[in-house]
């Protein structure tokens, strides 16, 4: 077995969290095109929870049938009241979804999924839960001004490990996941195959 495995992600934020682990891992992305299949899987009716662990699976299936090893595929999707939600694409709708979620609850949709010869072999859903405080206009504002593009790489707006954490009252859940990637379990698995040591 390889002390290696693949991450099928272009994230900035999940290659550090599994560098700063001590993982040893290459980057080969999927080059799905997750807006048209979020589309389909949005007419079809599947839930934010369904729609991260179908994306997470096939971007591991996709690279592991083209490569030897272990694959590693994550996605995170946000729902608040049941509604999905991507990236923002601009700043007046960064303003808008963080005025929508201001003193709600809303959900960390993240799936990783482990495959090896083009099939899933580990898969684990975490599901952390973010209360956002009450936000002011000019709270939102200034955050938005204070954090610049980094408003559109996130589905939230938001990046916990930085200025995002203001935005919130509470959170329950593992810290890693809400970064999109739950560390702990998938370094339980890779210790189970040998990949990284007991």
């Amino acid at each position: 077995m390889s002390d290696e495995i693949i991450l099928a992600s272009g994230s900035k934020i999940r290659a550090t969290i599994l560098q700063n682990a001590g993982v040893k891992f290459r980057v080969q992305t999927s080059r799905v095109d997750e807006d048209a299949f979020k589309d389909s899987m949005r007419a079809e009716g599947l839930s934010p929870m369904d729609q991260a662990d179908y994306l997470a699976q096939m971007k591991s299936e996709k690279v592991s049938s083209q490569t030897s090893g272990l694959v590693l595929g994550a996605d995170q999707m946000l729902s608040l009241e049941g509604r999905g939600f991507d990236k923002p694409k601009s700043r007046e709708e960064a303003f808008e979804r963080l005025k929508e979620f201001s003193g709600k609850t809303h959900h960390l949709e993240c799936a990783a999924v482990i495959s090896e010869n083009g099939e899933a072999v580990w898969r684990y859903i975490a599901r952390p839960k973010l209360t956002m405080r009450r936000l002011s206009d000019e709270f939102i504002n200034s955050y938005l001004d204070q954090i610049g593009d980094a408003a559109f790489e996130s589905v939230g707006a938001y990046q916990l490990e930085g200025l995002g954490v203001q935005l919130f009252s509470s959170i329950e859940g593992d810290y890693f996941s809400i970064l999109g990637l739950p560390l702990l379990q998938i370094l339980d698995y890779l210790r189970e195959r040998s990949v990284i040591a007991r």
